[in-house]
């Protein structure tokens, strides 16, 4: 047998970007929840699910999201 010496092309690049765009969401909608908790919003929950999940799916949509949510919460 020989062993692996190349290893997988962009191995450790993939893993790292592959960690952010997992713990972005996680994090945006851990935010968000906290905030609306703090504003006293009943629809924490609905914001944070909306923040993370839309950010999980398509990034740049989390980002718009957030922005609504920005918009949304004074």
């Amino acid at each position: 047998m020989l062993p692996l010496q190349f290893g997988m092309p962009g191995g450790p690049e993939l893993v790292i970007i592959g960690l952010i765009f997992l713990i972005v969401p996680f994090a945006l909608a851990y935010w968000v929840y906290n905030d609306a908790e703090k504003r006293g919003k009943d629809n924490a929950a609905f914001w944070a699910i909306a923040v993370g999940g839309l950010t999980f799916l398509t990034f740049f949509g989390g980002f718009l999201a957030l922005a609504v949510y920005f918009w949304d919460r004074d």
